[in-house]
This record gives C-alpha cells, structure tokens and sequence, in this order.
C-alpha cells in the first residue's frame, strides 16, 4: 500500500480483499471505530482472524496499529455544540516513554508469521501455525526457515496493550465508570453496545473531569 494513501474506510486498509466485506458485516462490523473495537478484544481477534483468509494475527496487529493512529492524528480541536474541546495529553515519566519507542520499534520490525509451506500449497493460507513434525526444520529454527513464533517478538510487557497516545484504555459503558478513571495516565473507550442517550451523558461527564475519549464520536 503506498504511504500516501488515505485510509477512510475498511476497504482502503492495506491486504484488504473485497470478500471481507460481507464476512465482517455479518460479524456486525461496518466501519473503522468497529473494526479496531472488535480487533482490541483479544476473543473477537481471534474471531476475526479465523474467518479472513489470508489475514493472520502479523495483519490483524498491522491494521490496529493503522487505526490506533489514524484516531490519535484525527483533529487536536473537537467541535462540540460550538464549544472546543482540546483534547487531553498523559502525563508519562522517561520510562514509560522510552518502552513506548521500544514497542513501536519492534513493532515495525516484526516479521510475518506464516504457517510452514504456505507457498507450496494454496489450500493452507497464510495463518499461523504451529509446526509440529518431529523432522521439521522451522520447529528446530533452522536459520534458513521462516521465522517462529517465539519469545522476545512482543513489545515492553510495562506498555502492552497501552494506546498509541501514550493512555491506558479503559472499557466503560455507563457515566459512572468515568468516576473511577485517572485523568492523568488512563483515557476512556466507549463500549460498542452502548447507545446514543449514554454515549452523551458518558462524554460529558468525561469533558467535566477532563477526561480523554478515545472514541468520542
């Protein structure tokens, strides 16, 4: 995909086939906030996962990476009923910094994982899986064989699972839960199921405590 291209809709995400429509329509997922909800739920990327052909856990982190950041660039000033509203920064000490860049470095660097002899027979697909022939040499991580899955691969275990913007997300689905968030190291993310009439009130409990919604509209 080159770099330039912008991504508005799933379709534009990179490795993106056109059967994947209908396949994640019927998982109830039609836009990009559903997609990276969906992709953040470690039972439902599995889900996903299973069901695109050719998209394997490498693709899957790919694109919640793509849509983490498309959401942190989105406009710094938020207009809402004439009023702007900037949007909220963390507060991180250098280590918390430096193992970010560590786990945006590795990221990057992280190859495919891809199931053994995926080139030579097209009915496998691409997706991980482990090799377990006793005479396998990717098993034995011969130097000459595609890389295994392995320790050492994942990011800083201090900032996993943390929001590109540097928060610590959390799941809440109603104003009350906005209470027990800390404003300065964690950042709120609207349940999917919620509806309209509680997204509000959720949003403006989070502006009154100056709280970060990472999915605000």
């Amino acid at each position: 995909m080159s770099a330039k291209k912008e991504i508005k809709t799933i379709q534009d995400l990179p490795y993106y086939r056109e059967e994947y429509t209908q396949q994640l329509a019927d998982m109830g997922i039609n836009e990009l906030d559903e997609l990276l909800e969906a992709l953040q739920d470690k039972g439902r990327k599995k889900e996903i996962v299973d069901a695109l052909d050719g998209v394997g856990n490498k693709i899957a982190d790919h694109w919640i990476e793509l849509l983490s950041e498309l959401e942190e660039k989105e406009t710094e000033i938020v207009e809402d009923e004439d009023k702007a509203v900037p949007k909220v920064k963390p507060v991180l000490d250098d280590e918390v910094k430096a193992a970010l860049e560590l786990r945006k470095a590795k990221s990057e660097a992280r190859p495919a994982f891809k199931r053994q002899e995926w080139f030579r027979y097209q009915r496998l697909g691409e997706k991980w899986r482990k090799p377990k022939g006793i005479h396998s040499k990717m098993r034995r991580h011969l130097s000459y064989r595609p890389p295994v899955v392995s320790i050492g691969f994942r990011g800083p275990k201090s900032v996993r699972d943390y929001h590109p913007s540097g928060f610590q997300e959390v799941l809440v689905h109603n104003a009350s839960q906005v209470e027990k968030v800390d404003p300065k190291v964690q950042a709120i993310r609207i349940g999917g199921t919620v509806g309209e009439r509680k997204r509000m009130a959720i949003t403006e409990k989070a502006d009154e405590l100056g709280i970060r919604v990472l999915n605000r509209t």
